[in-house]
């Protein structure tokens, strides 16, 4: 549980990163009880500030820290994974993303980015597997970020406009 004091400088740091500066944001990171710094939520929002600086390497790091902590977070897991995929370590982003498919099934999120991975991997069969599961869980979403998302291209650039069609 966070202090009081500590819940104002974390909503300050949110706040800093909801402007673009990261920088004033670490800085009321900083002034929380050191003790604290360790907090999910504090680590999440150091993730946020070093992916603003993609420093991905320390974003790996963070969420691995929080995904011990707490293993609930979905956004950890994504997080982890986009970071290793900016660090053109793909296939680990998929390996580390797959365990947690089934545990968040409501969330279009995971199978989307699958689905990226595969197409940048070249596995078309795969990603197009991951990208259906990404539509039924939520179609106007996925469709609506997928039609100028680079990761997917080797995906569309395979296929027909099939691809829109929901299959039961």
């Amino acid at each position: 549980m966070l202090l009081p004091a500590d819940n104002l400088h974390l909503q300050a740091a949110e706040g800093w990163l909801e402007l673009g500066n990261h920088i004033e944001a670490h800085e009321e990171l900083d002034q929380i009880t050191p003790q604290l710094r360790a907090h999910p939520d504090i680590l999440e929002v150091r993730w946020n500030i070093c992916a603003y600086g993609k420093n991905w390497e320390a974003c790996v790091d963070i969420v691995d820290a929080i995904i011990k902590l707490d293993s609930n977070r979905p956004d950890a897991w994504i997080h982890r994974s986009f970071a290793l995929h900016e660090l053109n370590r793909t296939q680990e982003a998929f390996d580390q993303l797959l365990p947690v498919v089934d545990t968040f099934s409501n969330l279009w999120t995971i199978p989307y980015n699958l689905a990226c991975y595969c197409a940048q991997m070249g596995r078309l069969d795969e990603s197009k597997h991951w990208f259906k599961k990404a539509i039924l869980v939520d179609e106007r979403v996925v469709q609506r970020l997928a039609i100028d998302d680079p990761d997917l291209k080797p995906l569309f650039d395979s296929m027909s406009d099939t691809l829109w069609q929901r299959s039961d």
